[in-house]
């Protein structure tokens, strides 16, 4: 049999492809309910278990925001951003490459 028969077909994986963990707007909602937060940073979805320390974050806009807050993340959808800003808060996008 010949060689490119008896190897198997791999796929290709992009070395420059960014990861991003997808946070949800209702997601939030619990969370400030839970405990609080005026602002919402990384670092608290971090120390509330919603993300890893060295995930880069987006907001995703499932759901409905009740209260306005600072949120601040690597990147954002439309709908979240409409989501936030209707209810009053503010989105900061962060740098990625900033530490």
């Amino acid at each position: 049999m010949p060689l490119q028969r008896r190897v198997p077909k791999f796929g290709f994986k992009n070395p420059n492809r960014v990861e991003y963990k997808g946070i949800n707007v209702d997601t939030l909602q619990a969370l400030i309910e839970k405990t609080g937060l005026k602002a919402v940073t990384p670092a608290d979805l971090v120390a509330n278990g919603l993300a890893g320390k060295h995930d880069l974050v987006k907001i995703l806009g499932r759901g409905e925001l009740t209260t306005g807050v600072e949120v601040s993340a690597h990147q954002f959808s439309k709908s979240a951003t409409a989501a936030i800003e209707g209810a009053g808060g503010k989105c900061s996008t962060i740098d990625r490459f900033a530490k």
